[in-house]
């Protein structure tokens, strides 16, 4: 597998020669996005690859449509032009796309696509956040798959992923997303949480994303880095397309 970090969520996958966009996040730097009930954040970054630089696409993979650092104006611009969108259920019937169910499944281009349980944030705050989701990809003849976790926090159903699938890659959305407003909340995990997760469902390698260029994230690659063994996370550099072996 080939994977660049474009920014944030951001990320293209090219797996078996099937080129697959995470989250797209086009827009420049500098503006404040609200997020509903009273919550907002400022980009504070440019996407490291610019939208007419990413060539062709197979597929979009889309965590949640209801929050700007996971699809913004420009990334919504971009749905269009690819051959199918999976989502979830709520964004497929906002936006026209394929919408999965947890642990439902859509195949493209021989890769098999499984929607997994993500939740973002707190229990109570499902109602006001939304729904989101994460995704399971496994290429053709794999007995693993590349889990990427969609925003979510730790909680009994995402555990399951472990116990349904042999996991090589987790690409996972941290960060520690918090707001003035909620208090001490968390929307996303910590590095802490993810090691945990990661104790439970033993990936192989262990790619961190979402966590720079919004100023609702309040973990960087320092907390995150010193939450596990060193070594044992592989950094992307944005922009540069890295071939995990």
């Amino acid at each position: 597998m080939k994977i660049t970090h474009i920014g944030g969520p951001t990320t293209l996958l090219e797996i078996e020669g099937v080129r697959l966009l995470v989250d797209p996040t086009f827009d420049p730097p500098g503006r404040r996005y609200s997020f509903g009930w009273g919550t907002s954040s400022v980009k504070t970054a440019g996407p490291a690859i610019a939208v007419e630089d990413l060539g062709r696409l197979d597929g979009i993979l889309l965590s949640h449509d209801q929050h700007a650092d996971n699809l913004d104006d420009a990334g919504r611009a971009l749905l269009p032009s690819a051959p199918i969108v999976v989502s979830t259920v709520k964004a497929g019937k906002r936006l026209g796309v394929t919408g999965l169910a947890p642990w439902r499944t859509v195949t493209i281009q021989g890769i098999e696509v499984t929607a997994t349980p993500s939740r973002h944030g707190p229990a109570w705050s499902v109602p006001i956040v939304g729904p989101t989701t994460g995704f399971a990809l496994r290429p053709r003849n794999s007995e693993t798959v590349v889990w990427i976790s969609g925003d979510t926090v730790i909680f009994p159903e995402l555990l399951e992923v472990g116990d349904r699938f042999d996991v090589d890659t987790a690409i996972l959305h941290l960060g520690k997303v918090q707001f003035g407003l909620t208090g001490p909340a968390r929307f996303t995990m910590t590095g802490r949480d993810a090691a945990e997760l990661c104790r439970r469902i033993r990936p192989r390698q262990i790619v961190p994303v979402h966590y720079e260029g919004w100023s609702h994230f309040h973990e960087g690659r320092a907390q995150i880095e010193a939450a596990f063994p060193q070594g044992r996370l592989t950094w992307l550099v944005p922009g540069v397309q890295t071939a995990l072996s």
